[in-house]
C-alpha cells in the first residue's frame, strides 16, 4: 500500500472547490466562490461583496431603457463626480463597464463579467499586481493556511477611477505602557 504524502494531500486539500454562498435577494451582489479562473487558473477564490456607493447600483435602475451611447466623451449630468484619473486620456468609462449590460464589467474580449470577478478585468493590465494577490503578499485576505480564505477585491482598497492612494497622516507611536509600583 502507499503511503500518503501530507504536504501533497494538504496541497490537495486546500484545491478543493468551496461551496458558492446562497443568493441574496438584495440587489447587491453577495459574497461568493468564483470558481477556477480560465485566464489565471486559479482554483476557487471567495471575495468579499464589491464596494459600491450608496444607490448606484444595480445600474440598470436607470440605465436600462438608455441606449448605449459608445462615443468617448466627457459625461454631462449623472456620474459627473467620476473623474477618471486611471490611465487618463487612454481609458473610457466602457472599456471597463459592459455597454449592454451595465450591470457587469467586461474584459478587453468583450466577455462579460461580475463586479465580483473584477479582480480578472484588473489583471489584464496589472497582470503582476494580481498574482501578487492570488499568493497573498498584496491586498488583504482571511482565513486559515489550509483551508477557505476570502480574498478582498481590489476596489476593496482602490479607487477603480483614481487607484493611487492618497497621501496618509502618519499615526502617532503607540504610548508606553506606565510601571506600576511592586
Amino acid at each position: 500500500m502507499k503511503r500518503l504524502n501530507v504536504p501533497t494531500l494538504l496541497m490537495a486539500l486546500a484545491l478543493l472547490p468551496v461551496p458558492a454562498a446562497p443568493a441574496s435577494d438584495s440587489a447587491r451582489p453577495a459574497k461568493q466562490a468564483i470558481g477556477t479562473d480560465p485566464v489565471t487558473s486559479v482554483a476557487r477564490l471567495s471575495v468579499a461583496a464589491p464596494t459600491f456607493s450608496e444607490g448606484i447600483f444595480p445600474c440598470t435602475n436607470c440605465h436600462a431603457e438608455m441606449k448605449p451611447d459608445l462615443k468617448r466623451r466627457q459625461l454631462q449630468g449623472e456620474h459627473t463626480d467620476i473623474v477618471l484619473r486611471h490611465a487618463a486620456g487612454q481609458l473610457w468609462c466602457l472599456d471597463c463597464h459592459h455597454p449592454e449590460n451595465r450591470d457587469s464589467l467586461r474584459l478587453m474580449s468583450g466577455e462579460g463579467l461580475p463586479f465580483t470577478a473584477s479582480y480578472r478585468l484588473c489583471g489584464q493590465c496589472h497582470g503582476k499586481k494580481l498574482r501578487d494577490w492570488e499568493l497573498g503578499s498584496h491586498g488583504r485576505r482571511s482565513g486559515q493556511w489550509n483551508g477557505a480564505k476570502e480574498y478582498l477585491l481590489c476596489t476593496h482598497c482602490h479607487d477603480p477611477h483614481d487607484p493611487p492612494f492618497k497621501a496618509l497622516t502618519p499615526m502617532p507611536p503607540p504610548a508606553r505602557p506606565g510601571r506600576t509600583g511592586h
